[in-house]
């Protein structure tokens, strides 16, 4: 799978709702709950970052949810990417990107959103034929006003900002020209899922997925 063929799929899971959660799963047991909450909010691309021990079988067990797509967040190394894969993953999301980590996506036919925080690394990733690309740490890079600035010299890129995006700011950044979703954490609240309130969680989604109407 060409880096082409790769934003081509990123870009199609893009579109399927204006937010993405980002998820960190504690206890594998609340993975079918929570992507099943999710999904029927309107949320079906869920990222499971591999930042916990429960990550890989959140993924699997996600897997499984109908209606979902379920990616795996914070790859990277190419064994995070054998491993996301085996777990059933149907796309990865990275910070950065490093060769080692785009040799082994396409080595294991895993789509990749590759992480970028500058014109030139989004430039490089352009060259090597992504065009679907996360932005990240979005808030912290510039957020929104810096995007916006991308679109002029770079209007082939797609965005998916993620890292201090809030459903304060969400709106605006999906407001710039130049981004097809973004990501955030604050759709599956920490307390709420340890107590497993999942209408909350659905309910959440579900304002979430209209923030694009």
């Amino acid at each position: 799978m060409t880096p082409a063929d790769q934003s081509r799929i990123t870009r199609d899971i893009a579109h399927l709702a204006p937010i993405v959660p980002v998820l960190v799963v504690e206890d594998p047991a609340h993975a079918v709950p929570l992507a099943t909450a999710l999904v029927a909010g309107g949320l079906p691309a869920l990222e499971v970052t591999l930042r916990t021990p429960a990550a890989l079988d959140a993924i699997a067990a996600m897997a499984e949810v109908p209606g979902g797509v379920v990616g795996a967040g914070t790859l990277l190394t190419a064994a995070d990417v054998r491993a996301a894969k085996a777990a059933g993953a149907k796309f990865g999301v990275s910070p950065g990107a490093t060769d080692e980590l785009i040799a082994a996506c396409i080595a294991e036919d895993l789509p990749l959103l590759p992480g970028a925080a500058t014109a030139s690394e989004a430039m490089a990733l352009l060259a090597r034929g992504y065009d679907m690309l996360k932005f990240f740490p979005a808030e912290a890079a510039g957020g929104v006003a810096y995007l916006k600035s991308l679109a002029g010299p770079l209007p082939q890129i797609g965005f998916c900002p993620t890292g201090g995006v809030s459903a304060a700011n969400a709106a605006s950044y999906l407001a710039a020209p130049n981004v097809i979703c973004a990501g955030g954490s604050w759709i599956a609240p920490k307390d709420r899922v340890a107590a497993g309130d999942w209408a909350a969680i659905e309910a959440l989604a579900r304002e979430a997925a209209g923030l694009r109407g």
